[in-house]
Formats: C-alpha cells, structure tokens, sequence
C-alpha cells in the first residue's frame, strides 16, 4: 500500500509539474484547447480546494468542472436576464427525487465543448475520460420517477422552455449499496464529503417554514398559524444546459437550516450542548436521507416534514418572484397567477403544495376561499406514477393535525366542499363517496388520501404510458372522469437521447450519424425511422456489431473491476437493472437462471456446446426494510457464487450481481446490453423508462404488455420483441382462480424452488421468499404477482431467445430495428406534449 501510496503521489507531482507550463489565465467563455487548459490552471491556482503540491485527478476534476461552470453560469445568467425582461409564463416542476448522474460530460456535450476539453485536459497531462471517472453521482433520488424527472429538465432546456426544476438537498441520499456474504447492505452515501462544484448556494435566496404549533382566529375572522418551530430554507441552484443552445435553466434544492438565534448559549455554556443546538440537530435530518424510515411516529413526521419543506419553499419562491415581476409593472391581480405559473406535482410527494399554495393565498396574501380556490385550481397539475396502493399515499390524519394544523383545516374544508358539490349535482355517486372523499375517517387509521386530493384540486391528471392511463381512467379514478371527463390525460414517459445514447455510446452515435446522413436525431428522435430501410445491409450490420462488441468489451473491464468475475464479451448479454421488488419480478428471472443452471448441470458436454451462452446481470437496490425484496438480492448473489465456479458450466454461464447501481453505472450497461428484461406482472408497472433507454441502444426486450413496453412493441414491431406472460385484463381472474385452488403449477417451476429448498445455493433459509409464491391466498402468499402462472411463457420465450441469438444477422436487424424505432420515446416529445397540453408554454429562446 505504501509503495503505491508513493507512486500515486509522485504521478500527482509530475503532474503538477505539466500543469505548472500552462499559465493559470481566467478565460470564463474560451474555446480553443489552450485557453480552457489556461482556464483549469487559473481555477486550480485560484479557486484551491486542495494543497497545491500536487494536480491528481481529483483536483484535476474539481477544476474542470469549475471551469465548464463558468460558461454555465454565463448563459445561466444571461437565460434568467431573458425570462425576467420577456415575462413568459414558466413551468416549476415539484420532485422529491432527481437522478442527475455525472454532470460534466453532460454539461461538455450539450455545449459542444467535449472535443475542447479533452485536448486542453491532454495539455495538463489528464485524459478526459480519467476525469470523468472522480465525479460521483448525485444522490438525490432512488429509481425511474427520479431519472425521469432529469430527462424532463433536459429536455425544457434543450426546447428552450422557461422552467425550474425544485427538490431538496439530500446530504446522504438514499444509501450506498453494498453487497457482502451476507447480501445488500446499506452505508451513507458520500457525494457531498467535499462538496459539489455544480451548485452555487444562494445566499439571498431564504424562506421560513414552520411545522407543528397552532391556528389563532383573528378578530377580523382571518386565520394566523403560528408558534411550533421555525426552520430556514436556503436555495441551492445547479445549472441545467440545453442541448446547442444558450437556455440554461435551474434546478433549485432547497436544504434546511436554523438561525444563529436558534443556537441557545447558555444552554451550552452550562453543558448542555445537545439541548442547546437542537433546532439545528432537526433542521440538518430534514435534508439528510432520502424517504427515511416511517414506521415510527418520529419517521412519518420527518418524511411529511421533508414533503412540506418542499412545497413551502418552492412555492414562496415562485410567489415572490412573480411578485416582484409584476410589482416592476404597476398594477396586477392574482388572476394573474395562473396565467404566468404552471406546477407540476411529480406524483404525490408534493401534494401539499395545494394546501400550502390556499394558505399563502389567503393567510398571507388576504384572498378569499373562492379566489384562492381558483387561482390554485388553475396553477397545479399532477402525474400519477403508479396504481400500486402502497405507493399511493395515505397520511395518518392525525400526524397531520400535529404537524401542519392549518393545512388540516384547509384539506378539511376542500373535503366538505367536494361532498357537498356531489350531494347538489351528482346524486348518483353518493354510494362513492366514501371511497372518493380526500378523508378517510375510518375509525380504525383515519388518513389523509393524497391521490384523491390531488385528482380533487388539479386542473389536469395525467398517466404515463397509454396503458396505465387507460387503467387510471377505467379503474383507479373511474368515478372522478365520470364528473371531470376532459381533466385526464396521458403522457407517454420519455428520455432524453442525449445522454442515453448519444454521449454514453460514441460509436454506436457515430454509425447513426453516418448512415442517416445528420446528427439531428439527436433532437428530433422520430428520424431514427430512416435506419429502418438499411436494417437488412451487411456493412450497416457489420459497423452495429463492432459498436456493440466495443461496448460490450467496455461493460466486461467494468465487472471485471467491480465484481472480480470475468465474463465472456461472446455471450449474450442479459439484464435487468431496476429497483428491486416483487412486481418488477426480478424472482422471475433468478428463478429461471436457477432451472437454466440445473440442466446445463444434467447435459454432456456435447450438449453444453450447442447452448447459446449467456451472461446475466441483475442490479438494483432493495428499500432497506423491505425483507423480501434483500432476500432476492442475496439469492442472485448466492446463485453466482455457485455458478460462477462451477468449472462444467461457467463456460456456458454467469450470473453477477451488479453493486450500486446509479445513472453512471446504467450508462455502462445499457450501451453493453443485448437483451433487457421488463418482466413485472401486467398491468403493475406505470411505464417504466428503462425500457425506452435499452430499446434505443438496439437492445431487444423480453418483456410482459405492461406500461410502455405495450407501446415500444408497437414502434419496433411486434417481430423484434420477445413477449410472453398474462395481460394486464387477465390477472384479476387468474388471482382469483388461484384463490380458488385451481393454479396447476408448471413442472419445472417446481423444480426450480425444489433446487434452491435442496441447499444447492448454500445454507441460508430461503423459505419465507418462496412461500411467497405457495398457497393460494393470504398476505405473503399466494404469489400474488404471478411469478408461477408466468413461469412457463416465460421459459419457452426465453427458449427463443436463445434460438434468435444464433442467427446474427437476424438479430443484428432487430437490433437496428429496435434503435429505429425508438423515436416515439424521446423526452423532448413528451415535455412538447406537457407544455402545449397541460402548461401552456411556450419556447422562449435566449438570443
């Protein structure tokens, strides 16, 4: 350790060295290599993070990135100067989650700058891909509603739309996951240990938001909330760059604080110190950890605080500034409001926006209940992510009264005033009411209904693929279309192609600019249809099959690195990289690894030759108290351990366990993968949007018709699509048949758990999860997502996927035919949709 402890530092020294030749001169705006070169010189001289002996990667980072932020921070500037002068109607956009990924290849190839910076990075003796590599992934999300929300401020930007993106500022994130012998573990994430050079704090950018106290009636009979306890919300904003263009909007996080004052001295100084600082101890958890554990009363108050903190912020913020807008030009009135601002509730995290926007609105700004009704009715729309019941939220009323009295009141009175309008003008859904109501008064757990307060005060609902917003509208919110038919709507989830294959994969890029003759796919997806009439020529094949193998070849040093198992880049490349849970099905795919292993195990090695090879990877976290969802994790884990040193079939097969699986490390696999797996029981999955990035990368899907799978399907062709597994309109019955005793399960499902109860995997008891899948009903059994009934389908497709994979040229052709016809999904599409449809914006481009 010592001897390579010496050896990195003098490489440091060295470069040190290299970077002391180049003149550290401030270029903020520079373009040739050399300059930008004088630029990180200048930021590595003058804007020190670190001792200035050495120039490693690490700091050759930190100056990188300091100096792409300069321009940055130049046409920031200049945007928000543009909007401020033009006075456009803006979008914000409210999420708990953003899953940013590595900014600094981003930022470089949305200005077009990457070139540059890889040659002035040469000069100071760095490869930009070396600098790359020291930047750690935001960690302020979990899964796809987080990615999601990315691509949509990327694609604001890049269409040129005025917009804001708001979340909060986790320290920690959701956590690190690591795996021992033991399964998944969770540690801190550390993506803020030394700080972020994205962000730029604002200092003058602060509100107070208050929790608990009490509601005081004024004689005037106006309501004042008051007392409980004050924290600071201070903004941080990271710059969002738009593809070739000068918009660069914001992303503002929020993170929590308390004041000097709030420090008590004299508690200290009598030894008291945690008493002393405990308004900061609580201010720091709000923004600590990402959804903290809820099943205290103390950890649903800290998640509801976090959603609060959000909304209040954010809407003071927006608030203020339309304020002072309109101030600059004389007279106004709140009718205004709707017309200069949209909200955007991403699913229904933020849903006390509405209640906090009514307060503000009347409490704060003298409106009356039908006035601010109005105004709020006309500004907030929401995005339902899910028909899961337990994503659907529902907040302990009295958890509510506790923390947040006022908006209590304010969703009572929305609530009194919903029954009342169904008493007066739809007496036919009285019946309902119970379930359509926004309180739930159940004796037992009463709770507030997050999803149905937000379908009751949003001017628009929408779903996210076809499929899930025709399930919203004929299931889950049926009642509600029968009163507001015209407030629903879909949006088809989308991706922003920049990232998800023009920048995570160069050559396969390269052979699409060459054979379409243009690079302005990269903005217009719907041109990847022209591949379609070359999918069968031998050279296009021959050039997709190199871009692949690189990639391939790329994914392989990758888990070599991580994993210390050595897979063959000749195999076909299997994965399923999501959140880990039981609707995802990942128990599906490792059951079926499992019977794949068995009979690989009974063939003669003649036999083994004549399998098509494979490599499967499965990665994603698990929620750290959700048991069975770990249980997966260490079964795939103990399932490689075995097959991979198994000297008569790792040859044929491996299975690895991809740890920690993020943005940076998707855009390693995706552009490596040949086949994905989007499996979940029909009919559970909103839309998913991994689904969209690997079709784009020419990889071919096995999948269910669920979410947008349905409609990737349709784009690509029904004959470059693996498909198999019950209908979404199929699974209530087939539940209920299996309540019924009538479920024959398949024979080599049963030897699939039969192999895993034998011990072949090791000594850990892997009852409970298969038990799962026995009986026929009750909570943890009765495989209530069909991983049983879908079994057989599932193998025999599978079976032809293998038969694809040894004609090349045919699967080379659904691979180009998947990438071309992956046009439909691009996020640019989707957020042109919402801004016409539901925001009323429009492009405001920054001259």
């Amino acid at each position: 350790m010592a001897a390579a402890a010496e050896v990195n530092k003098n490489n440091g020294a060295a470069k040190l060295g290299i970077a002391e030749k180049i003149p550290p001169v401030s270029y903020p705006l520079a373009e040739e290599p050399a300059e930008i070169a004088s630029n990180i010189s200048f930021h590595a001289k003058y804007s020190p993070h670190f001792s200035p002996f050495k120039f490693d990667p690490e700091e050759a980072y930190f100056s990188t990135a300091e100096s792409v932020r300069d321009r940055l921070i130049e046409q920031w500037n200049e945007t928000y100067l543009h909007y401020h002068k033009t006075d456009p109607k803006q979008t914000y956009y409210l999420s708990m989650e953003y899953l940013q990924g590595r900014a600094l290849t981003n930022a470089i190839g949305n200005l077009g700058i990457g070139g540059a910076y890889a040659d002035a990075l040469k000069k100071l003796g760095h490869d930009l891909e070396e600098i790359v590599e020291q930047e750690k992934d935001a960690a302020l999300g979990n899964g796809g509603l987080g990615r999601l929300a990315s691509c949509f401020l990327d694609s604001m930007a890049t269409l040129n739309l005025p917009a804001w993106g708001y979340g909060l500022r986790y320290r920690y994130g959701l956590f690190k996951q690591c795996i021992t012998k033991d399964g998944q573990e969770e540690v801190a994430e550390d993506w803020l240990e030394k700080f972020s050079p994205w962000e730029i704090v604002r200092h003058d950018v602060t509100f107070p938001v208050r929790f608990f106290g009490h509601v005081e009636v004024n004689p005037s009979g106006s309501r004042e909330w008051i007392g409980g306890e004050v924290v600071q919300a201070l903004a941080y904003d990271v710059p969002i760059p738009g593809y070739k263009t000068k918009n660069t909007n914001s992303l503002r996080l929020w993170e929590a604080k308390a004041c000097a004052q709030d420090f008590n001295l004299f508690l200290f100084n009598d030894g008291q110190y945690e008493p002393a600082g405990e308004l900061h101890s609580r201010a720091q958890q709000i923004c600590a950890v990402l959804y903290p554990g809820d099943a205290t009363e103390n950890g649903k108050l800290l998640r509801l605080k976090q959603q609060f903190f959000l909304c209040s912020a954010s809407l003071q913020d927006i608030i203020f500034r339309f304020k002072e807008r309109k101030d600059a030009c004389g007279s106004w009135q709140w009718s205004e409001f709707p017309k200069k601002v949209a909200v955007q509730l991403n699913d229904t995290h933020p849903t006390l926006a509405i209640p906090e926007l009514m307060r503000l609105l009347m409490d704060e700004e003298g409106l009356g209940w039908d006035e601010a009704w109005d105004v709020t009715t006309k500004t907030i729309a929401y995005t339902n992510h899910t028909v899961l019941p337990e994503a659907l939220e529902k907040w302990s009323q009295s958890v509510m009264w506790k923390l947040l009295p006022r908006h209590m009141e304010i969703i009572d009175e929305i609530d009194k005033r919903f029954m009342a309008m169904i008493h007066t003008s739809r007496t036919d859904l009285e019946s309902k009411l119970t379930s359509m109501r926004i309180l739930d008064n159940s004796p037992q757990k009463p709770v507030v209904r997050m999803a149905n307060l937000c379908v009751v005060s949003s001017h628009t609902v929408n779903g996210v693929a076809q499929l899930h917003s025709d399930i919203l509208k004929s299931e889950l919110f049926a009642d509600y279309v029968s009163i507001w038919p015209s407030k629903f709507q879909n949006k088809t989830n989308g991706i922003t192609p920049r990232r998800w294959l023009h920048f995570c994969s160069p050559e396969l890029s390269s052979i699409i600019n060459k054979w379409l003759n243009t690079d302005r796919w990269v903005t217009n997806l719907d041109l990847l249809a022209g591949l379609r009439k070359f999918a069968d020529n031998e050279d296009l094949q021959s050039e997709w099959a190199s871009a692949k193998m690189a990639n391939k070849r790329r994914l392989s040093q990758y888990i070599l690195r991580v994993t210390g198992v050595t897979v063959d880049p000749n195999s076909l490349f299997d994965i399923q990289v999501k959140r880990i849970h039981e609707y995802k099905r990942q128990l599906l795919n490792i059951l079926g690894v499992i019977y794949r292993y068995k009979k690989l195990k009974e063939m003669n090695p003649e036999e083994r030759r004549k399998t098509t090879t494979r490599t499967v990877m499965i990665g994603g976290k698990a929620f750290a108290t959700y048991t069975n969802a770990k249980r997966i994790v260490k079964l795939v884990n103990d399932v490689g351990n075995v097959v991979n040193t198994d000297p008569e079939v790792n040859d044929y097969l491996k299975v690895v366990f991809v740890p920690n699986y993020n943005v940076s490390v998707a855009e390693m696999l995706i552009p490596g993968s040949e086949l994905s797996q989007h499996i979940s029981t029909a009919g559970m999955e909103a839309s998913g949007t991994s689904n969209m990035k690997f079709a784009l990368n020419g990889c071919l899907i096995i999948g269910t018709l669920d979410g947008a799978n349905v409609e990737i399907r349709e784009e690509i062709g029904e004959d470059n699509f693996f498909l198999f597994g019950a209908t979404a309109d199929e699974v209530p019955k087939i539940r209920k048949d299996r309540e019924n005793g009538l479920f024959k399960p398949d024979p080599r499902f049963e030897e699939a758990k039969q192999f895993v109860r034998s011990g072949a995997f090791g000594s850990y008891d892997y009852s409970p999860l298969l038990d799962s899948l026995e009986g026929n009903s009750g909570y943890g059994r009765g495989d209530y997502f069909l991983v049983g009934h879908d079994f057989p389908s599932y193998m025999d497709t599978q079976a032809k996927v293998d038969e694809a994979y040894k004609d090349r040229k045919r699967w080379l052709k659904m691979s180009i035919m998947s990438t071309a016809g992956s046009g439909k999904f691009s996020s640019d599409r989707t957020i042109a949709q919402y801004a016409k449809e539901i925001w009323n914006i429009e492009e405001c481009h920054v001259p």
